[in-house]
């Protein structure tokens, strides 16, 4: 059984055995530290250019992953309070305020989709075709271990999200932003390796994968710290982190609910299928009676979606708390919403923005464009390492070189002699762009615009 006061480490990545990350504040603990450190970080600013549903959106009501993230993670933080006024009489956590393991899933919320590439989910299939079909790639792939090679093969936000905290963000510390153990755990909704075996997957927590080889001793420390339980074995695949059900049970909440309501300001769905649909989350027959009330149909649908996330929260709350020893056990392996009374209606909800708001034409003429995009500025900048690596020393890629930053270079701007770290910093170089800078990047390189004109 996994224990509260261990999974609730305060220590910080980078830190352990070295004694704490500095004085203890009375008025801030460690785990609001996490979100402010988040919080300021060049990679969460980036999120605002970067996709939430709707590539390259003209209309500013939209969310992008930024204000996705903000919501999830103020989603996740009343989740997580809730739970934790629980979870600290049950347990008797002397130490722990409940509003502790609010602010550790608020932190994980935060920071869920810090490293998705551009165009979104699709960017992340736009990095794997590359790797798949490129010369350039294939030229790679022939000097790449196994292992290394399921990093590209499957590339992965979560991973490279996991990367971005723990090493991208302030490189020269050990352990990135080095936040709490805690907070790291709860991030890494699927805690296994991209090479982890077919008959140790299964569940919710290994659908996708964490961490990168090239972190995967990073994770081990993680794992370590909170004591989290190893599935099976030295292999590199544990049971989930109790509040990683939490911070998925945020994400799946917004972004199911608030991408809907987003399809009525788009003109995709109509105001009264919407308010319908909300109405059958909430299970009220006087929901739609008291939202009618307000004037205007965009206040309306405000209100029943405010009303859908409470009724969720409370439900997701009562399911972790109904199945909490198996969770700590490392045997419930379901999102939580899918247990919940409201699981039809969401799943409604779902099946009919597979249908409409997911597969809008200019949202896939955008997404297809990505694949393009994606894979045209890693031909040029991992050729263009290459090159340096070889000795092949042309001006076309010196000059692609220069518009390169020191950090995806390697240390003194010295090429790496091996070839994973080498396409590992260009693929960083290339995943942390926001949308309209890779466009814009990609025009110019391919000379289709030059800089200054339109």
């Amino acid at each position: 059984m996994m224990r509260w006061e261990t999974l609730l480490c305060s220590s910080r990545l980078g830190r352990l055995g070295k004694g704490t990350a500095g004085p203890m504040e009375t008025h801030r603990s460690p785990f609001q530290r996490d979100f402010d450190r988040i919080v300021f970080s060049s990679a969460f600013r980036r999120m605002q250019d970067k996709t939430q549903v709707f590539p390259l959106a003209e209309s500013d009501y939209v969310r992008t992953r930024l204000t996705h993230s903000l919501e999830a993670a103020c989603v996740g933080r009343s989740l997580g309070t809730h739970i934790g006024a629980r979870v600290v009489e049950r347990h008797g956590l002397r130490h722990v305020h409940p509003s502790d393991i609010g602010a550790i899933v608020a932190a994980a919320c935060l920071a869920h989709d810090i490293g998705n590439p551009p165009f979104g989910h699709s960017g992340e299939d736009g990095i794997r075709h590359w790797f798949a079909t490129s010369p350039v790639a294939r030229s790679l792939s022939e000097r790449l271990t196994p292992a290394q090679r399921h990093d590209f093969e499957r590339f992965e936000g979560n991973a490279q999200g996991f990367r971005i905290l723990t090493r991208l963000q302030m490189p020269d510390n050990e352990g990135g932003l080095q936040l709490t153990c805690a907070t790291l755990a709860a991030f890494a909704k699927y805690p296994v390796a991209s090479d982890t075996p077919a008959e140790l997957r299964g569940g919710a927590g290994s659908k996708k994968f964490s961490f990168f080889l090239s972190e995967s001793p990073l994770f081990a420390e993680v794992a370590g710290g909170t004591g989290m339980l190893r599935r099976s074995g030295d292999a590199a695949c544990w049971a989930r982190h109790p509040l990683a059900f939490l911070v998925e049970a945020a994400d799946d909440i917004c972004y199911r609910l608030v991408d809907f309501e987003d399809g009525v300001r788009l003109g995709i769905l109509s105001g009264g299928e919407v308010s319908h649909a909300f109405s059958e989350v909430i299970g009220k027959p006087d929901a739609l009676e008291r939202a009618a009330r307000l004037e205007g149909q965009k206040e309306q649908i405000e209100m029943l979606r405010a009303m859908a996330i409470g009724t969720v929260v409370d439900q997701a709350a009562e399911v972790f708390l109904a199945h909490e020893t198996e969770i700590l056990a490392g045997t419930f392996d379901r999102p939580l919403i899918d247990c919940a009374p409201a699981a039809e209606a969401l799943a409604k909800i779902q099946r009919r923005s597979m249908e409409t708001i997911y597969v809008s034409p200019r949202g896939l003429e955008i997404e297809a464009a990505g694949f393009e995009v994606i894979g045209g500025l890693l031909d040029l900048f991992v050729q263009a390492v290459e090159d340096e690596a070889a000795g092949r020393k042309g001006g076309r890629s010196r000059t692609l070189l220069r518009l390169v930053p020191d950090q995806f270079i390697g240390k003194d701007r010295r090429i790496d002699p091996d070839p994973y770290p080498r396409l590992q910093r260009i693929t960083d170089f290339v995943a942390g762009m926001t949308d309209s800078y890779a466009v814009a990047l990609y025009r110019k390189l391919r000379g289709i615009s030059l800089p200054g004109q339109r």
